[in-house]
């Protein structure tokens, strides 16, 4: 398997930068707060080698004598070696912005060595304080970690399309070394399912840990409304698009959705190490649900809800139950919905956030705990 590289930028993100942006004297060093302990954490728990990526302008010169900056650049290292954090390699470039070197961050030659099929780039991360480490990963088709203390420090060596071009780039934006040993601790739980029958043609893209962002088209209105529900409150961002045989009746685009849905929901659970595995409730107005899960890996679903109305909107509502059945089925949990009210939208409705509720509960995960919920030790 090829080697994750984390490129390390020092001063802003080791180390705080003073004033004057030389730390030449051992009286200006100050570490990080929090880079001991979790970048230590990261050191031990994690397989990334560590590898540092720093701009000194003028190193060498009268301007920055190197007998100023080796002493303290030596005490810093030995404090971060003795946390168990060791640099495979450390790579300073000592030119001025002006001179727009190759080997000036955000240009990449300083790491020729790491540009080669040896090593897994794309599952790498540069770290740093300023948008040139984000374009810098960019550069090299790796992601970016934005120690954001100072948004604008060093704007002027982008041009203003490289600025605007760094979204998709940034992984995480923070101030906080925990947020980061978070994000690189907790893998990604993303999942895209594609469902093609001569029925229905369905694609689903999840992230479990998004932001509750949703882009629903199933030729159902009143689904997608539901399906928004599903994605916002429980905090995942969630697109579906649908393209089924509605000139017959709602029942294959509905039940294929549940049912691509649910093995995107078991795809991006994956291991399920750390999870809650558990969730429940939510009032609306006249109506209460109660919605419990259970992602232990098998399908069953008790149902206790009753509609009045044959429709809500363009959904029939004897689909509601065969929504629920399918996502078990694809999902491989237990649900057990029940619903009481007087209004049929309401009672659907709440039964939805309910379920989203549910399933935010049982998806969080305890970085400190990442264990298997189970006594059997299978999920």
């Amino acid at each position: 398997m090829a080697q994750k590289i984390l490129f390390l930028d020092r001063d802003g993100t080791l180390i705080l930068e003073p004033e004057d942006y030389q730390v030449d004297s051992i009286d200006k060093l100050n570490f990080y707060p929090g880079v001991f302990r979790w970048l230590g954490r990261i050191a031990r728990e994690l397989d990334y080698k560590f590898v540092m990526v720093t701009n000194q302008d003028g190193l060498g010169t009268d301007d920055y004598p190197e007998a100023t900056f080796w002493p303290t650049h030596e005490l810093m290292r030995r404090a971060l070696a003795a946390e168990g954090i060791a640099f495979t390699e450390e790579l300073i470039d000592r030119t001025y912005a002006r001179d727009n070197a190759p080997t000036r961050k955000p240009n990449p030659g300083l790491l020729t060595t790491y540009l080669s099929g040896d090593y897994d780039l794309a599952n790498s991360y540069v770290i740093g304080d300023r948008l040139t480490d984000m374009q810098l990963a960019k550069n090299i088709g790796a992601r970016g970690i934005w120690i954001a203390t100072d948004p604008e420090l060093g704007n002027d060596e982008l041009s203003s399309g490289e600025l605007g071009d760094l979204d998709d780039t940034i992984a995480l934006r923070t101030t906080d070394w925990e947020d980061i040993y978070h994000h690189l601790r907790l893998k990604n739980r993303t999942a895209t399912v594609r469902r093609t029958t001569k029925e229905t043609d369905i694609l689903i893209e999840l992230d479990l840990d998004g932001t509750g962002q949703t882009t629903i088209d199933t030729g159902l209105g009143f689904f997608d409304h539901m399906l928004d529900q599903l994605g916002r409150h429980s905090g995942c961002d969630l697109t579906v698009k649908v393209k089924g045989d509605l000139d017959i009746d709602e029942h294959h685009t509905i039940e294929d959705t549940a049912i691509a849905l649910g093995e995107a929901f078991a795809q991006a659970l994956g291991d399920k190490l750390g999870i809650e595995r558990y969730g429940w409730y939510l009032p609306m107005d006249d109506s209460l649900a109660q919605v419990g899960i259970d992602f232990g890996g098998r399908p069953w679903l008790v149902w206790d809800c009753t509609y009045r109305r044959e429709k809500i909107g363009d959904m029939p509502t004897e689909m509601f139950y065969h929504f629920f059945k399918s996502f078990t089925d694809g999902a491989r949990c237990n649900l057990n919905v029940k619903v009481e009210g007087d209004n049929e939208h309401h009672k659907i409705e709440a039964t939805f956030k309910a379920f989203a509720k549910s399933i935010k509960m049982a998806k969080r995960r305890d970085v400190e705990n990442m264990r298997l919920p189970s006594t059997k030790g299978v999920l």
